[in-house]
């Protein structure tokens, strides 16, 4: 049996082992269109703080352990153009010498990830302005800001944003952050995302919200940027502005994709064209507590989306149980988590919904150095299904955050979020946690 693995990096190599553990003949490839497998890229941001000393650091298996221990023809270089569902052939460029290959599959998985989506503003091409996706993009980052960089602007206040915030200011760099909508992290509900703003604001950096980029000014190297309310001067842009799935490669076959490009998959990974799958941040996600696909791209969901491909490609069915949106970050001596729909998410759904916030303490509050922690709790009034959590606060956000994502993986209720036995002991918890404090409260609302 030939499989061939369109991507070598999370989704896909997780494919490629469970199709050796299940297919002991199998012969499979995997068509990389960079020269480096599998990577932590959720590490990048800390790699280019220092944090993390190298980020040689962040490759996880290098393209030799999967040739030379597993016997995988993992090529580098490669970039598959296009694919023939008919014919059962991929084909495309060599990246480093534009030779042509064409190779034949039996099964074949995409998983060819995301890429940054950066606009087409006037100057974007100028040197000094990148993005963040791999480690020769961290690599050249580091290498610049070597060269007398101290004025340094994102644009885009999400997730990269906001950890390469940090990042910089971690090196002493003078930051702004300039978004075009009304908050920073716009995955929170906006009275938790003020919080951010708050914290940013402490740490000096420099927000502008509601704003616009225009243009990038410079010769040959950026020097300024433009906006509709103003200029600035900074040394360096990275754009943060979200990803989009890679699934160009698609055109002209009659593989389904959803209408930001990712491509639809079944529990099983499968596309709707017969032996072609799909997973990672090309291919959407079941998420449970919406009851449809959506898109959520992040390193667990391509890592368990590729596992489950692998096996089914191989033989052995599994199917893939879903996601509830889970994700957590760390922004200066904030950790922020979320979880299910926010109350703005639920909004664009036709089910009733009701909040609440409570405020206490991430242990017990008369131990030493309790600091404080914000649970908001989204959930159904008609039936008390919870829907969702965002927790924020200085320790503590990431043992919450698991327990409301076990939660809503198993369709709770905020009456059992209620009834949970979790651990005490004032080092570790007040009797109450802080996630019951605010099912309990959730609870009266409806009793009344």
């Amino acid at each position: 049996m030939k499989y061939v693995i369109i991507g070598g990096d999370a989704a896909g190599m997780s494919a490629a082992m469970q199709i050796l553990k299940y297919d002991h003949t199998a012969a499979i490839t995997t068509l990389e269109k960079t020269g480096i497998y599998s990577y932590a890229q959720c590490g990048l941001p800390y790699a280019i703080s220092g944090i993390v000393s190298d980020s040689e650091e962040l490759m996880m298996r290098s393209r030799h352990v999967f040739q030379n221990k597993y016997g995988i023809d993992a090529r580098v270089f490669h970039h598959v153009k296009s694919i023939d569902t008919l014919k059962k052939q991929v084909s495309g460029l060599h990246t480093n010498s534009t030779q042509a290959f064409t190779l034949d599959y039996d099964k074949l998985l995409i998983a060819t990830g995301a890429d940054p989506f950066v606009p087409n503003w006037p100057g974007v091409d100028l040197k000094g302005v990148h993005t963040l996706k791999t480690i020769p993009d961290a690599n050249v980052i580091m290498e610049q800001l070597e060269n007398n960089v101290n004025d340094i602007t994102i644009v885009g206040g999400g997730y990269i944003g906001l950890e390469m915030a940090e990042s910089f200011r971690l090196l002493d760099k003078h930051v702004r952050i300039i978004n075009r909508s009304e908050q920073l992290g716009g995955f929170l509900d906006p009275e938790l995302s003020s919080y951010i703003l708050n914290e940013a604001k402490k740490n000096d950096i420099v927000v502008h919200l509601n704003e616009n980029i225009m243009s990038i000014a410079g010769e040959d190297r950026v020097t300024a940027i433009h906006t509709n309310k103003g200029k600035y001067k900074t040394d360096l842009v990275l754009v943060a502005t979200g990803i989009r799935p890679n699934t160009n490669l698609l055109k002209n076959t009659a593989v389904q994709t959803a209408g930001n490009g990712a491509i639809i998959v079944n529990e099983f990974m499968e596309t709707n064209v017969k032996d072609i799958y799909a997973a990672g941040d090309c291919a959407t996600q079941y998420h449970l507590v919406k009851e449809k696909d959506d898109y959520i791209p992040l390193g667990t969901n391509a890592n368990k989306q590729g596992r489950i491909a692998g096996m089914n490609m191989a033989g052995e069915i599994r199917a893939f149980k879903g996601i509830v949106g889970t994700s957590i970050l760390r922004f200066m001596n904030l950790s922020i988590g979320r979880t299910g729909l926010s109350a703005k998410d639920v909004e664009k759904l036709d089910v009733p919904y009701a909040s609440v916030t409570v405020e206490g303490k991430h242990i017990a509050s008369y131990y030493p150095n309790a600091e404080e922690i914000i649970v908001k709790l989204t959930y159904r009034p008609d039936n008390l299904l919870l829907l969702g959590g965002q927790v924020i606060g200085k320790k503590g956000i990431d043992k919450r955050i698991d327990v409301l994502a076990t939660a809503l993986f198993n369709q709770m209720t905020i009456m059992e979020l209620e009834d949970l036995d979790l651990s005490y002991a004032p080092p570790y918890n007040g009797t109450w946690d802080p996630i019951q404090r605010a099912a309990r409260k959730a609870m009266r609302n409806v009793e009344t």
